[in-house]
């Protein structure tokens, strides 16, 4: 009998790993908002997939949630995948990031002091790497298929 990839029961070894931000505080604060329900979207960088040659998200795509201890805490599932310039987050995308927000140009601020801290740069292996308003960022929607928390 084989699983079935798309099963909440399915085997979580099997799929791909989930990380948001790098370890520590920040990472702690979106784990925990995803877990709560407050966000459920997030934004990334085209260029972080093209510089790891890995494809976009789709819709259907599940992947495992780690903490910054590397521990698996949820499967998620993707709902929705946009890709658009920088300046077209709209405020209901920001609002769903879960992260407080005022609106976009406060989202806007915070993702451009991430993408541009030393960290990114590195792992972008840019170090002039910036923003514009039209970079491509992908706007992904997720929810959460199965908590793990104590499940290892």
């Amino acid at each position: 009998m084989t699983s079935d990839p798309t099963s909440p029961a399915a085997d979580i070894g099997a799929l791909p790993t989930a990380e948001f931000a790098f370890p520590g505080p920040l990472r702690d604060r979106l784990v925990a908002a995803i877990l709560d329900g407050s966000k459920t979207a997030t934004t990334g960088l085209v260029a972080e997939y093209e510089r790891e040659g890995e494809p976009l998200p789709k819709v259907g795509d599940r992947s495992v949630l780690v903490d910054s201890d590397g521990r698996p805490v949820a499967v998620l599932e993707v709902t929705g995948v946009r890709v658009v310039p920088l300046a077209q987050v709209d405020p209901a995308h920001a609002a769903d990031e879960g992260e407080g927000y005022a609106g976009v140009a406060e989202w806007r601020a915070g993702h451009e002091r991430f993408w541009s801290s030393a960290e990114m740069r590195a792992a972008l292996d840019d170090p002039d790497f910036a923003v514009d308003d039209t970079t491509p960022v992908v706007l992904e929607r997720f929810r959460v298929v199965t908590g793990l928390r104590g499940a290892g």
